[in-house]
């Protein structure tokens, strides 16, 4: 993966997420399946320019969701990362 904008699809923003971001200074984001954690960490300093200290990744299963009567779907796998950043960097979503 080459460019930050096929590894970062978008910031992962949920009330879970902001305390994250607010007490431990680690941020959520929906990242490329492929994505490797080298990939997300060059993504991440290359679109914010902040420094990061780790990253954590997991796999996040679809659900189950009935669209009808008896219609069922899945909806997609998606992959998460959380990323600690050096203390006194932010980034800004809003």
């Amino acid at each position: 993966m080459n460019h930050y904008s096929e590894v970062l699809l978008r910031p992962w923003v949920t009330e879970k997420g902001m305390r994250l971001m607010e007490r431990t200074n680690v941020y959520p984001f929906e990242v490329a399946r492929a994505a490797t954690k080298v990939d997300i960490r060059r993504a991440i300093e290359d679109r914010y320019g902040v420094s990061v200290m780790g990253v954590r990744t997991m796999t996040v299963r679809g659900k189950v969701r009935r669209h009808r009567l008896m219609h069922q779907g899945v909806t997609a796998d998606r992959k998460k990362a959380l990323v600690k950043l050096k203390e006194g960097d932010r980034i800004e979503f809003l």
